[in-house]
Formats: structure tokens, C-alpha cells, sequence
């Protein structure tokens, strides 16, 4: 009999900084330590109220503690999964994962600056944008000085890439 694992079942790695490692860290803390106990103490003040049938409130909170539990399970999930890259120390001429890339949008007519990062640590208000993205995908492997076209939900945008930092 062929022991072999199937590949479905292998984990794949997710990319995060170190920063975002601890972020991660601390919401699971956070979660669990502050979150849980609320809705434990709400569940238990609702089942105080008789008839859990016909208990609004302790539905409400039931369905709060599913979707509690579930949110731990995939940042545990996530957690279990994550491979820690520390962008200072990549030295590379090409975009990956981790870089700050400085570009100019063509369409826009004006520079912006995205950081490469994992799902967890995504912010698009600050510039942090998903390794899986579009944006993200087509940068990856680029250099100084190219110009590279990214389909997005908007159309079609132009960007040419001005600087790639590690930091």
C-alpha cells in the first residue's frame, strides 16, 4: 500500500512579516482573552432569562460565539501555516515579497507606494497590499524601471516602477 502523502493535504506556507506575525499573535490573545469571556457571560445571562426557544438574545449571542470561534480557528489556522520573511534582510533587484515599492500610475499621473504582504496584514488605506492581489502579482519580479499593465476591477491601470526598498 502507497503511503504517500496526497498534495490537497499538505499545508501550504503563508508569507507574513514579523510585524505581522505579532499583530496576529496579539489578536488570537485578544480573542481569546477579552472576546470569549463577553459572550460566555452573555450567553449565560441570557440562559438566565428562561425559555432559550423563544431567547432572542441568547441566539444572538450563540450565533456571536460561532463566528468567535470560527475567526479563531482561521487565525490559528493561519498562525500554524505562517512562514516569517523579514523584508530587512532580502537583497534583491526584483520585486518580492515583503518590498516597499515606490511606482508611478499612469493613468492617475502620480506615484504610490504599496508594501507586499501577506493576507493577514493586509491595509489598503496604508498601502499594504495582499501578496495574492493583482496589484501584487503583476509587481512581483519586476525591476526599476518597468513598466508593467494590472488588470483591476476599475480597467486596466499602467504603472512604472520607480524604487524597490526592503525595510
Amino acid at each position: 500500500m502507497d503511503c504517500a502523502i496526497h498534495p490537497s493535504f499538505i499545508m501550504q506556507k503563508e508569507p507574513i512579516t514579523s510585524e505581522g506575525l505579532e499583530r496576529l499573535r496579539a489578536e488570537i490573545h485578544r480573542l481569546k482573552t477579552q472576546e470569549r469571556p463577553q459572550i460566555i457571560k452573555a450567553i449565560a445571562e441570557a440562559r438566565a432569562h428562561g425559555d432559550l426557544k423563544e431567547n432572542a438574545e441568547y441566539a444572538a449571542a450563540k450565533e456571536k460565539q460561532g463566528l468567535l470561534e470560527a475567526r479563531v480557528r482561521d487565525l490559528e489556522q493561519l498562525l500554524a501555516t505562517a512562514q516569517v520573511i523579514d523584508p530587512k534582510t532580502i537583497r534583491s533587484e526584483t520585486i518580492a515579497f515583503g518590498a516597499t515599492v515606490t511606482v508611478f500610475d499612469v493613468n492617475l499621473r502620480k506615484e504610490r507606494r504599496f508594501q507586499i504582504v501577506g493576507k493577514f496584514e493586509t491595509d489598503i488605506h496604508s498601502g499594504k497590499i495582499p501578496i495574492a492581489s493583482p496589484i501584487a502579482r503583476a509587481l512581483i519580479g519586476k525591476r526599476v524601471g518597468d513598466l508593467t499593465e494590472i488588470q483591476v476591477p476599475k480597467g486596466l491601470q499602467e504603472f512604472e516602477i520607480l524604487k524597490i526598498e526592503y525595510f
